[in-house]
């Protein structure tokens, strides 16, 4: 495909959406919605090749073919509300994470585990920030801007992937994208991929059934957010959920035979004159005036860990949530340190109590390079923890630990055992444990 040619066109189709735009505000009409201008754009591409291949005829040359012309206005499309030469990466079932320093240094990961360096996404850099700006206008709830005054991005793409780009502090514009290839996701899934022994599958999915506060834990690109896919995946449809997230990721509302009742929130950013913010703890507090039955927040980053957990203290139970850490065990000191950053500024005496008051249990999942399996990445759920009270700092035991093969198996007692046995829970483990 003529990449020139694609972004030439391009901006003759961007011109007449930009054009309709302020003719549509000029006359009082309503802003076109998403779809709608999608739909207005295809037809306004139509146009704009019609019009090349009639200027190509008239110097004696030869317009582009059918097949061609699909292609050029897939490509312009793509380039307008698309991902543009990023397509085809995105487009691969087996690519994990792409990472982007500059426009022409594009480095792949894959499922598998290998490493590849790709060609350029775009032909400058400036080409690129456009990308990125144009990602930002229609990929959210709300349009994000990305320039010099806000060098920062984070977005779900319209796939489902999550995008972070950042320019102005760095030699080049730089993006990377973490892949979501298992969106429709359930624990049965993650048992047949070697994630999660069956035993603790039953635990985990008992553990949703009878509304414990589940808290998921791991480093970056561990698996979280698929993990906390396929647990919400076991609540059932009848439930109303309210998801709270920095970018839309979770994309629960997709599956409506799942879940038919959502709300999904996204953290708003302020406009250039430093208005309009609503951030992540307003939008909890917000969730719990809207009728949940469980509140699902999709990564714990800073203060709204406080509202979070006075929420699942206060009877919302069932809640669901991610957060950044090493081990199980340091969870409890990430949370401290978290509330002490906030606007309460809680000591983290209190904080101890408010965590044994609400979270049921930590689950810890970690990427590991599998010897077993010639070198694979693979993404393993290796210790859960169950908070068992206070006593000047979180007691807690860890009921399911790494075994041989690194899954985590049934390893103590757990003291809430009868409940999760009503809710379906059949323990691979010694009779008598439970506390």
């Amino acid at each position: 495909m003529d990449t020139a040619l694609v972004r030439r066109l391009r901006e003759e189709v961007a011109d007449v959406l930009a054009r309709q735009r302020r003719e549509d505000a000029l006359a009082g009409l309503p802003s076109l919605t998403p779809e709608d201008e999608r739909q207005f754009a295809r037809a306004v591409i139509g146009r704009v090749l019609e019009a090349n291949a009639r200027a190509e005829l008239s110097v004696g040359r030869t317009p582009p073919a059918p097949p061609e012309e699909a292609e050029l206005a897939d490509g312009i499309h793509a380039a307008l509300f698309g991902v543009g030469r990023l397509q085809p990466l995105l487009d691969d079932p087996m690519v994990e994470n792409i990472d982007i320093n500059g426009c022409d240094r594009v480095f792949v990961s894959y499922a598998d585990g290998r490493e590849a360096v790709m060609p350029p996404v775009a032909d400058t850099d400036d080409e690129l920030v456009e990308l990125v700006q144009l990602l930002g206008a229609y990929s959210g709830l709300t349009s994000r801007s990305f320039d010099s005054a806000n060098p920062q991005l984070d977005l779900r793409l319209p796939d489902g992937s999550r995008l972070s780009a950042v320019m102005g502090v760095c030699a080049r514009p730089s993006l990377s994208i973490r892949r979501a290839r298992l969106s429709r996701v359930s624990l049965d899934m993650l048992v047949d991929n070697g994630s999660l022994t069956p035993d603790l599958a039953g635990f985990l999915s008992a553990a949703v059934g009878a509304r414990k506060n589940v808290m998921i834990a791991g480093a970056t690109n561990a698996g979280k957010t698929t993990l906390l896919r396929a647990l919400a995946n076991e609540i059932p449809p009848y439930e109303r959920l309210v998801t709270v997230e920095r970018a839309l990721e979770l994309g629960l509302g997709e599956f409506e035979d799942l879940h038919p009742n959502v709300v999904a929130f996204e953290e708003r950013l302020p406009n250039s004159e430093g208005q309009g913010a609503i951030g992540m703890a307003e939008l909890v507090r917000r969730s719990l005036r809207m009728n949940p039955s469980r509140v699902i927040v999709g990564e714990v980053l800073g203060d709204e860990i406080v509202t979070m957990l006075n929420a699942m203290s206060q009877g919302n139970d069932g809640s669901l949530s991610t957060i950044h850490a090493n081990s199980s065990l340091e969870v409890f000191n990430r949370i401290c340190t978290y509330a002490i950053q906030s606007a309460e500024r809680l000591p983290t005496e209190a904080t101890m109590m408010l965590i044994a008051g609400a979270i049921d249990f930590v689950v810890f999942v970690e990427r590991r390079n599998d010897a077993h399996r010639g070198g694979t990445l693979r993404r393993i759920v290796t210790s859960v923890r169950e908070v068992n009270g206070v006593d000047g700092r979180v007691l807690s035991s860890e009921v399911f630990a790494a075994g041989p093969d690194g899954a985590a198996v049934a390893s103590a007692p757990l003291s809430c055992l009868p409940e999760l046995v009503d809710a379906g829970y059949r323990p691979a483990v010694p009779a008598g444990w439970g506390g």
